[in-house]
């Protein structure tokens, strides 16, 4: 019964920092973009729409070429990964999905998919991938 309670913590857990976390990244994504590239690990490679910019200097040009946004979070899905297939590091999936506007643009609905792993004092995500469709 240990064991239960147990995952029940980890999982509560891990969808509090998972939260927490979306709301930091969208929140620079639409106000702080120069600070986004923080939140990826050095080697981090960040796929959109079929596009992909591996390194911190390739996002943070990336990110910086993009037109201003509004990003809507409409739903969000955290699950634990078991510590078997990430060589023993604590490993979240978090997926989002809602809306965004980019300036100059139609609002759409979009996808994302994190890979979030616990750094010493802060979560770092190493992969993502965000789709866009009408």
């Amino acid at each position: 019964m240990a064991s239960t309670v147990d995952f029940r913590t980890h999982v509560d857990q891990s969808c509090r920092y998972s939260e927490e976390f979306i709301n930091i990244y969208y929140d620079c994504m639409d106000k702080k973009r120069r600070n986004l590239t923080r939140l990826y690990l050095d080697k981090a490679t960040l796929v959109w729409n079929g596009n992909a910019f591996s390194g911190q200097d390739a996002l943070a040009n990336f990110f910086e070429s993009l037109p201003s946004s509004e990003f809507q979070v409409h739903t969000l899905d955290c699950q634990p990964v078991h510590e078997q297939a990430t060589q023993g590091q604590t490993t979240l999936l978090v997926v989002t999905a809602g809306t965004v506007k980019f300036d100059g643009n139609k609002q759409r609905y979009f996808n994302q998919n994190f890979l979030l792993t616990y750094g010493k004092l802060q979560v770092t995500v190493f992969a993502s991938k965000i789709g866009q469709t009408e």
